[in-house]
């Protein structure tokens, strides 16, 4: 579908060196975007074999997004950008996130660096008159046991990307959302590699299923579309209907 093309555009996919953010980076690479993916490691070569990692096609550069003073000092490859999406995440289990010191590194990551590179990056989203994506989760709206910065952070997210779908939609910018579910990735083995915890987490999904990155992707392709050219300050949730 032709609206569905990005032909000519420029993204940056934050997080994108794996998970959720490297199955957007490949939807938007196939859809004709020049495609830009951040992430920790020195080089792409340090993700090689990696299950869910593949950085075929795509523009490397290392950003720890939660340090701010290397966020500041970044200069792009690139001299223009239609697209942003902020997949950054982190997670403590085993109650580590009771920890202060962990409490805020989580948030920093899921919330303070999302606040950061949008604003980095503003200016040439502005110039473009382009969109943001940012990768939240359904923690945002329920509890989320063990994990309160993970929650926290998830729903302070939800209220930022309303709060700039708003402020920057009056300039040409949209930002919008997505709370993903149980997504198939590095981040949710911890209950996908153990069989039991598996099928409780299943037995919570109408669908019956996992959701696989290309689910997300789908959505963040739609988004930055033509099609949602009159959207901004929305989360849309994608869990297979387990929030329900």
């Amino acid at each position: 579908m032709e609206d569905l093309r990005l032909d000519g555009k420029t993204a940056l996919v934050v997080g994108g060196s794996s998970g959720i953010g490297n199955g957007i980076a490949q939807r938007f690479r196939k859809q004709g975007a020049e495609v830009h993916v951040c992430g920790t490691r020195a080089s792409a070569a340090d993700y090689a074999g990696e299950d869910g990692s593949d950085l075929t096609g795509l523009a490397y550069a290392q950003l720890d997004a939660s340090d701010a003073v290397a966020v500041d000092a970044w200069r792009p490859p690139f001299d223009r950008l239609d697209i942003l999406v902020l997949a950054q995440g982190a997670v403590a289990y085993r109650r580590k996130e009771f920890e202060i010191e962990t409490f805020r590194h989580v948030v920093n990551v899921n919330l303070v660096s999302v606040m950061h590179l949008a604003t980095r990056f503003y200016p040439m989203l502005k110039e473009r008159q382009g969109s943001i994506v940012i990768i939240g989760s359904i923690g945002a709206f329920k509890s989320v046991v063990g994990n309160p910065a993970y929650a926290a952070s998830k729903a302070g997210v939800f209220g930022l990307t309303r709060t700039l779908g708003d402020a920057w939609g009056r300039e040409g910018v949209r930002v919008n959302g997505i709370a993903p579910g149980m997504i198939a990735t590095k981040m949710t083995k911890v209950t996908t590699d153990r069989p039991e915890r598996l099928q409780a987490a299943l037995d919570t999904i109408s669908l019956g299923r996992l959701g696989q990155p290309e689910d997300v992707a789908n959505m963040a392709l739609f988004l930055v579309s033509p099609l949602a050219s009159y959207i901004t300050g929305q989360t849309v949730v994608v869990d297979g209907g387990r929030i329900l």
